[in-house]
């Protein structure tokens, strides 16, 4: 068959192959689109995913972190209940502190006055000098219970005047001196002490205490103590402790020593000893059976 015989196949139009083309080309565009736009959207997934689980990952911690810090809060609670109990008992301890230290205090306080109740007895007690008896009262007065004016005296036999045998921190009267009308003559009449507190005494001439000394029931003597060292404000207890040592026994101190310095020495004195002790059982004998007569 010749080449004209060939039966030719018709040709498609220029634009049928173009459209074609181009809705090739525009489907492969939007495959291309479609798969662009799923690739975002799976990187986005991708990224929301690794948001989830970096956000469930603090969340995880962050429970841990609750649970820890619960903990945490109890130890603290318990903590704070030590705490109180230990400030608790630490206020107790320093209250029973305080507590003893008072009474450490108060007992030191009196051992120092039975110490000074004691020195002064026995510096009255120690010696039968005359002078030396008056020197140890005024060291009494003086060192003990913080007096800087005072005068010691003497009662006359009448009551009625009394002898200053003694002083300190100031001029003594020169001779004896009248008691009537005076604090002198009250408690030589009372015998009873007169003490007044400091910021009372209006006359500073007018003595601060006066103590009496007392024998046998009897006022022999006198003190009378007008001014107190600056540093001493008022009266103690154990002042006034000493102030009934001084009435009691200093009489006595003074009237020991004076009968002893009539003797030749301590033999002497004591040579009349066994009649004086006769006399007295004789006497004591003497009123026991009159009291038995007056009974019957």
């Amino acid at each position: 068959m010749s080449s004209r015989g060939k039966v030719r196949a018709p040709e498609q139009p220029s634009d049928l192959r173009a459209e074609r083309e181009q809705f090739v080309r525009s489907f492969l565009h939007k495959g291309v689109e479609l798969t662009e736009d799923l690739i975002r959207e799976n990187q986005a997934l991708d990224h929301q995913v690794r948001l989830l689980q970096e956000e469930n990952a603090q969340l995880r911690s962050q429970l841990a972190s609750n649970d820890a810090i619960r903990e945490l809060l109890q130890t603290i609670e318990g903590l704070e209940r030590d705490r109180k109990a230990l400030l608790s008992r630490e206020s107790q301890l320093q209250q029973e502190f305080a507590q003893h230290s008072q009474r450490h205090e108060e007992v030191e306080q009196e051992l120092n006055n039975l110490a000074s109740l004691y020195v002064a007895s026995f510096q009255l007690s120690g010696t039968l000098s005359v002078g030396r008896v008056v020197r140890h009262m005024c060291e009494l007065l003086e060192q003990l219970v913080g007096a800087q004016a005072f005068v010691v005296y003497i009662v006359g036999a009448d009551g009625t005047r009394a002898t200053p045998v003694g002083a300190r921190g100031m001029q003594p009267p020169s001779g004896a001196v009248s008691m009537e009308d005076s604090a002198l003559g009250d408690v030589c009449l009372t015998g009873v002490a007169r003490v007044l507190e400091p910021e009372s005494q209006k006359n500073p001439n007018e003595p601060l205490a006066v103590l009496p000394l007392i024998f046998d029931s009897e006022v022999v003597g006198v003190i009378a103590i007008y001014r107190l060292l600056p540093h001493k404000r008022g009266w103690a207890n154990v002042d006034r402790e000493l102030f009934k040592l001084l009435s009691a026994h200093g009489a006595t101190a003074l009237i020991a020593a004076n009968l002893y310095a009539k003797e030749a020495g301590p033999r002497a004195a004591l040579h009349d000893l066994l009649f004086h002790l006769e006399n007295e059982r004789v006497r004591q004998l003497t009123e026991a059976e009159s009291e038995a007569g007056g009974d019957v």
